[in-house]
């Protein structure tokens, strides 16, 4: 916010097919957000997604939040949505979800991104470990989550049958600057077994990013 005063407008731009009718809005609602700071045992800001836009009222299906084209202020604290479609950021009162409160779906394969720069030492290694799993929505499949630190790659396979299991993995990389960027997407596209026509993915938790001794 630049004033202690804000306009909020809602517009439909009239891209539908059919102009007698238009998107339905209802439940309107403003949250102020806290930033997120690392802390001596993890460098990534918000690293379980405990400060996100959390549903409001009986929101069943998760929040989309819009890649940094279309919205350049982040609504998840901490993370840049890099990719050229949404995320979903999702909650443990209507998913499964394996720390905490929150975490986040990559809904859109490789088109479905989040990233972070962190501080770094030069030539200093360091682990990277994060969980993945399903939302135990119906997400099923062989899939895969590829995550990026310095110039390393590391993949990490995970068969969903969509029960809510989920899997711990960690690596370590060599950092070649001040600022480091962390990149997860996933390498599949994926639908719910109870509807093909509904995009679903992997969640990502639990973040962590830590000094190797």
């Amino acid at each position: 916010a630049s004033s202690n005063v804000a306009k909020v407008t809602f517009h439909n731009p009239g891209l539908q097919e059919d102009p007698t009718c238009g998107p339905l809005l209802d439940a309107v609602a403003i949250r102020e957000f806290y930033p997120p700071m690392p802390t001596r045992g993890n460098l990534v800001r918000n690293h379980g997604f405990e400060e996100g836009p959390f549903p409001i009222f009986n929101s069943t299906n998760g929040v989309l939040l819009p890649p940094k084209q279309q919205d350049l202020v982040s609504p998840l604290p901490g993370w840049i949505i890099e990719s050229l479609k949404a995320i979903k950021f999702i909650d443990s009162k209507h998913f499964h979800v394996p720390f905490g409160h929150g975490a986040v779906e990559l809904v859109a394969g490789r088109e479905s991104a989040i990233a972070q720069i962190l501080k770094t030492v030069p030539n200093k290694v360091y682990n990277l470990k994060f969980t993945i799993g399903d939302a135990r929505n119906g997400c099923h499949g062989s899939m895969m989550v590829e995550a990026f630190a310095a110039k390393d790659t590391f993949k990490v396979p995970f068969k969903s049958v969509g029960k809510g299991t989920f899997k711990t993995s960690s690596f370590n990389f060599k950092a070649v600057s001040s600022r480091t960027r962390i990149t997860f997407y996933s390498s599949f596209y994926h639908t719910r077994i109870d509807d093909f026509g509904s995009l679903c993915g992997p969640v990502l938790d639990q973040v962590i990013v830590s000094p190797v001794a």
